[in-house]
Formats: structure tokens, sequence, C-alpha cells
């Protein structure tokens, strides 16, 4: 029996799109076939154990998904649905992309940053604690730390942050967008991607470009336009990520949680045990998980899932599958997670700049409390306008007042 349409119950309220933290995603249960958005068929994975058996699991590719006879990506166009990008590269080819970038993104390695994004954070505090009246936390907190923090690790010169939004919402578009307007915009962007490697190639220094390019030469037999796209990819996932994480963060602890606001100030590991949380139940958007392609017949949860499927892994329902994790929102926002989060991904593909989004989450949340102890929303939760049209979804704006 097949499903309805993927969809999150009570995706929309009567004035527009719920919060994040307020879509209903469902009990879990087997695998079984559905409906995608764009009309077709496929199978829904929701189970915690599932969605990671899926995930890890090379059987399940996504380069399957961009194959001459494939049915191509789900619900998304722009530089998502690139065959060049490393997320949808599967076998030697990924391991040579990654490889170029894992030494970069270990725990240690983020380590070694916090204390130059801790003090972008303060700055970007005492420029906020300057304004007089009502402010708008993402134009002048939330978006400018991740672009920072990217700028500097990539070496990105200032004039080149005006042009990143224009960017991310094409290469993050969900479809809604005229086609040959993301064309153009990724035509400029790959471009941009372009010149920026051939400049490291001639002058290195000591940023993560000119590191990506020393690594990938002695990787050898990696493509240019593949390493392009990872530059590109970096460029953009490096800051929208962490910008709407921390947005929807502060929707949520400001307007249903203020209670934790003084705890989150006073104690930067509860901060970061409130981030790791928060970061496993909103998800970045309202679609339902990762797309792959079954290469073969796979058995997932007692299920025969047939070669050629489209599979939804559902990392969204799967975080609230109640046989792994027993805390939700209106529990203990200070109790340790109970099995690792699917927010990031799991397997050959999870994300490598989770560690990077952690600290950056929490060095934010904690930050900005402490130096806001009374820090609140100055408009109803229900008139935020919502930034539209992309993969991910946050506050356009949120005004506070401190």
């Amino acid at each position: 029996m097949t499903t309805p349409p993927l969809d999150h119950t009570g995706t929309r309220g009567p004035t527009g799109p719920l919060p994040l933290h307020r879509l209903d995603f469902g009990p879990p249960g087997p695998p079984r076939p559905t409906t995608l958005p764009d009309g077709s068929e496929g199978w829904l994975v929701t189970r915690y154990p599932d969605v990671r058996q899926v995930l890890g699991d090379g059987r399940f590719t996504r380069a399957e998904l961009h194959a001459p006879d494939g049915p191509g990506p789900v619900g998304a166009s722009g530089l998502v649905s690139d065959p060049d990008l490393v997320f949808n590269q599967d076998g030697p080819a990924h391991l040579r992309l990654r490889r170029t970038l894992r030494r970069a993104f270990t725990p240690r390695a983020v380590a070694r940053w916090q204390p130059w994004i801790a003090s972008i954070v303060d700055e970007l505090l005492a420029e906020l604690a300057r304004r007089e009246g009502r402010a708008d936390i993402v134009a002048e907190f939330a978006l400018p730390l991740p672009v920072a923090v990217i700028s500097r690790l990539m070496g990105l010169d200032p004039s080149v942050r005006e042009r990143l939004r224009h960017w991310t919402e094409y290469a993050f578009t969900d479809g809604s967008l005229p086609q040959e307007e993301v064309d153009a915009a990724l035509a400029e962007f790959l471009d941009f991607g372009a010149r920026l490697l051939e400049r490291r190639r001639r002058e290195p220094g000591d940023d993560l470009v000119s590191s990506l390019v020393l690594a990938a030469d002695e990787e050898s037999a990696i493509p240019e336009s593949q390493l392009v796209s990872l530059v590109c990819g970096l460029v953009v996932g490096g800051h929208d990520s962490t910008m709407t994480m921390l947005s929807n963060a502060l929707l949520y602890l400001l307007d249903e949680r203020p209670d934790a606001w003084p705890r989150i100030g006073a104690d930067e590991e509860a901060a970061g045990v409130v981030a790791d949380r928060l970061l496993h139940l909103i998800p970045l958007g309202d679609d339902r998980g990762s797309t792959r392609r079954a290469s073969v017949d796979v058995e997932v949860g007692g299920v025969v899932v047939p070669a050629g499927a489209v599979v939804v892994a559902d990392c969204g329902t799967a975080n609230r599958d109640p046989a792994v994790f027993r805390t939700g929102h209106p529990d203990d926002l200070f109790a340790p997670l109970e099995a690792p989060t699917l927010s990031f991904g799991a397997g050959p593909h999870y994300c490598l700049g989770a560690w990077l989004a952690r600290l950056e989450l929490r060095l934010a949340l904690h930050r900005l409390a402490a130096r806001f102890p009374n820090l609140r929303l100055a408009e109803p939760a229900g008139s935020v306008t919502w930034r539209l049209g992309s993969t991910s979804r946050s506050p356009a704006r949120l005004l506070v007042a401190r």
C-alpha cells in the first residue's frame, strides 16, 4: 500500500509556515512505498536503525540518481543537483574528494579555531550592544557570524561577502525559481570558484582553499569540475546551514523556552548540550530527508526495497524514534542525546562541517545569552516572515529587544 505524498502534517498554519520545531513528523514505521513530491513513486524509511542503514550502505547511492537512466534528484535544483558536487558522488570518486578536506575538519582542528571564532562572536555582540532600540538578530548576528567564519577559513575577499546570499539563494533553490535565473547565477558562482582555485594555485596561503589545492594535487585524478563544485559548496554550505540553525534555535528559545536562557548564558558546556539537542530536533527545512537510489534489492528493517527504487531516508522522523530517543521538546533541553543525531547524516556522506557547526552554535548561544540575559522577542512569533524558496528555511528577520 502506498502512503500519501510526502509532507509534514501541519507544515502551514493559519498565517503561514509553522516554525520548524512545530512540524509533526508522525510515528516511524517499517519501510513503505510512498509518492514523492514530483509525483513519482519511491520508498520512505523512517525508523532510526533503518535510516542509519540506508545512509551507511553503499548499495544505496547518490550518484545513481544522476545516471543517464536515473530519476534525477527529488525536490531541488541548483548546486545541490550538480552531479559534480561531493554529496552526489559515491565510491572512489567520493572518497578522493573527502580526503582533500577530512583533516581540515577533524574535532581537533576545529577546536583550534575556537579563539578566533569566539572573537568574531564578541565583535558582533559589541556592535549589537551599541545599537539603540530593537535589533534584527538575523541581520546583525545569525548571518554575519557564519559568513565571517567561512570567509576567514577560505580567505575570501570582503567584497565577495555581499554576493554570498545571492549565490546561496540559487545554489539551494527548492525548484521554485525560474530555471534561466538559476542557470545564470550558478554560472557566475562556478566561475568565481574556478578563478579562486586558479589564484590559490598561483599564490597559495594558509586558507582552506590553498590546502584543498595541495591535497587535490596529492590525490591526482580529481576532475577540475569536481574541485570547483567542492569549493562553491563549502562557500555557501559553510554559512547557510549555520545561519539557519542559529536563527531557528533563537526563535524557539526566546519564544517557547526563555526559562533556559539564564543557564545557557551561565554555562558554556550546558549551552553545548542545548545546541546539540536543537540541532537534533529542529530540521533545516521542510523536506523529509536525504534521497538515495537502491542499486540492487536490499532488505531494510525486514522489508525488501527493490533495485532502482528512489529511497527517502527520513532523518527528521528517525530523530524522534521513541525506541531510541526518550526526550523531546517539552522535556529537558539540557539532557544529552541518547544516540548520535542524524541531522548531519551518517555513513560516507556524514557532514564534514558538523564539528564546526556545533562549535559556532555553542559559542553563539552561550555568549549571546551571557551578554544579553534579558534578550526577548520584540514581535509575536506568529508574525515572523520566513525565508522561502530554498531547501532550508528560517526567519528572514527576527526582531529582539535587550
